[in-house]
């Protein structure tokens, strides 16, 4: 027998589940209070050992969401996680997750208490001010919940994951515009004479990242090839270049002609710039590094755009609209999606079709016309 009933008061039931022995010939049983009816006791034993057959059987616990989720955090720091992964993940779990659900067992954690908590911070999860988070950011936390809690599963510390289940808001697609060709003239317009003109420059000659081009060095390019060894990182007070997250996103592109020639009118400025300085010029053989040599955060980057865009009264303007607007120029001009694709860094052609398949199914026409003149030179011939 692997389990038996035992009543231990009025309406409450102890259910005893016999696990056998243990290395050292000990008898191993689990109990669990069931509240109710007989009858609900039995289904209970026949459900638990049914888990026990099937090897999905936990053992009863108290630990609570929160003690879990430090510990889970913790494992993360050996893993080898981006380090900006790593500051998302505490701020999701230590000032959302762990204040509203923390206190909850974990084995008592239902999918209905996982939308709950996803409409409450909608409705009033900002921390700065009145209101609720954005549907990206409670997505965020639903996939940090659902990865925290995968790993329960595999630790048999809970028999299911409330996540598999949990429909999390739908994510508001992102707000990326490709620029006109005249508003390409008004930010480069903007922009020159400044340590920004040549960022955007090549952002919108590549398709780079903001971050793979803070991490550009000169060594990077030979002639008119330029390869992505690296992207900035700026998290928790800590700059550091780091490898590309994918394989794809480590890539060598061909440079238009005219993108070489400012890169050489560029270098020639920075090493007059570097004489000037003499010492206090730190050799990193960055590209576009900060003054002295030096990293230039993305943050502070961003400040220094988002300014000159806002002096120069040109309206909202995104660094990563660049490489927006470079890969729908291609595509308008008729490029094979798979290179736009390989200049993107895309993790796969999905991506690709995925972000500008709108700007395919416009070259339908244009596809039709190609092969309308196929057809009639071919019909000339038919007898």
């Amino acid at each position: 027998m692997r389990g038996h009933i035992k009543k231990r008061g009025k309406n409450s039931w102890s259910i005893v589940i016999d696990r056998g022995r243990d290395s050292e010939g000990k008898r191993r049983q689990t109990w669990i209070t069931v509240q109710g009816k007989k009858g609900e006791a039995e289904d209970r034993l026949s459900e638990e050992l049914a888990k026990l057959q099937a090897g999905t059987f936990v053992e009863p616990s108290n630990q609570t969401l929160e003690i879990y989720l430090e510990s889970w955090l913790k494992h993360l720091d050996t893993q080898g996680k981006a380090l900006r992964t790593l500051v998302d993940y505490r701020h999701s779990c230590r000032r959302h997750l762990i204040p509203k659900l923390g206190h909850i067992p974990l084995q008592k954690l239902t999918t209905q208490t996982v939308e709950d908590y996803y409409a409450d911070r909608l409705e009033k999860g900002c921390l700065q001010h009145e209101g609720g988070l954005s549907r990206r950011t409670v997505v965020g936390h639903h996939k940090v919940l659902r990865q925290a809690l995968g790993r329960a599963v595999r630790l048999r510390l809970i028999s299911r994951n409330p996540c598999d289940d949990a429909t999390p808001p739908s994510p508001v697609a992102a707000n990326a515009k490709a620029l006109e060709e005249s508003e390409m003239t008004a930010v480069l317009s903007a922009a020159k004479g400044t340590r920004l003109y040549m960022p955007i420059y090549l952002a919108l000659s590549t398709g780079l990242r903001k971050g793979e081009i803070l991490a550009l060095k000169w060594k990077d390019i030979d002639g008119d090839h330029l390869t992505v060894n690296g992207t900035v990182e700026q998290a928790a007070g800590h700059l550091a270049i780091k490898t590309p997250k994918t394989k794809r996103s480590r890539r060598t592109m061909t440079l238009p002609s005219r993108a070489v020639q400012e890169l050489r009118s560029h270098r020639a400025a920075q090493n007059q710039e570097r004489l000037l300085l003499g010492t206090h010029y730190q050799a990193n053989d960055l590209v576009f590094p900060k003054v002295d040599g030096q990293i230039w955060p993305p943050k502070s980057f961003d400040g220094q755009h988002a300014r000159a865009i806002r002096n120069a009264g040109i309206g909202r303007v995104r660094f990563h609209w660049y490489r927006h607007t470079h890969a729908s120029q291609l595509l308008r001009m008729g490029e094979n999606v798979k290179v736009v694709s390989e200049r993107l860094g895309h993790a796969s052609i999905m991506t690709t079709l995925d972000t500008y398949g709108h700007l395919l199914k416009g070259m339908q026409e244009g596809a039709a016309e190609k092969i309308n003149q196929v057809l009639a030179e071919v019909e000339k011939n038919v007898v």
